[in-house]
């Protein structure tokens, strides 16, 4: 649903989409704080609840004005920058590194991981950046684990114009806390260094401490963060 608000010489534009894990998103666009009050006033009202949006932390002007149409914030989401370096770590013993060549067993994992995801933390709680799993998936975006029970884990690159973006790091929920992860990342990290890219971007929302911890271990640094806003 797209929404319109004018006057002479400001304009203002609100939108509600739906994410894939189900829930309603609502960003309202404009330079001016009485179009953005105007807008929400006349779109709040017809709009279910919970409701939610994101924005920059750093933009204090526009988070002020989400806190005047009475949103709160949820949680927090980490934007990291890695920089690429050569030299993968060497896979846990049985495991090897390196790109799919079934795409039927990658849509198995895929699936398998985010049925692991809805059955504990939930979509809700994953960064806000992780697309789903595309229809036909291109192979080439992807890096597997694999040992002789099949794929134990994957990344997948987001395809960008500015920098790759991991847009998702998983390990099958059996398999890890066994370096799985960490070679994984680094494999990628290696491969786009050879490739000449100095850096990649990824997201990590703040309460998955070993996601943060993994991506800091491999020399992550925070390059900024955006927050989770909720209209209850």
């Amino acid at each position: 649903m797209n929404h319109l608000h004018q006057r002479p010489g400001v304009a203002g534009r609100g939108e509600v989409s739906r994410r894939p894990d189900g829930r309603l998103f609502l960003s309202i666009d404009t330079w001016d704080d009485a179009d953005f009050a105007l807008l929400a006033a006349d779109m709040l009202p017809a709009l279910p609840r919970p409701l939610y949006t994101v924005v920059d932390e750093a933009d204090t002007e526009l988070r002020s004005r989400w806190a005047s149409a009475g949103f709160t914030t949820r949680r927090r989401e980490w934007e990291y920058v890695l920089p690429t370096a050569p030299g993968p770590v060497p896979a846990p013993a049985g495991v090897t590194i390196g790109p799919p060549s079934d795409e039927r067993a990658l849509r198995s994992l895929e699936d398998a991981i985010r049925a692991e995801v809805s059955a504990t933390v939930g979509w809700a709680e994953m960064p806000a950046e992780i697309l789903p799993r595309p229809d036909v998936p291109d192979v080439t975006k992807y890096v597997v684990a694999e040992s002789a029970d099949g794929y134990l884990g994957l990344v997948r690159l987001a395809a960008v114009t500015r920098q790759p973006r991991i847009g998702l790091l998983a390990v099958r929920a059996d398999r890890q806390r066994r370096g799985i992860g960490r070679a994984l990342l680094l494999h990628v990290l290696d491969a786009l260094h050879r490739k000449g890219i100095p850096a990649a971007s990824a997201e990590v929302t703040e309460a998955n401490t070993a996601a943060m911890a993994l991506f800091e271990g491999a020399g992550a640094r925070r390059a900024g963060s955006n927050l989770e806003l909720v209209l209850r």
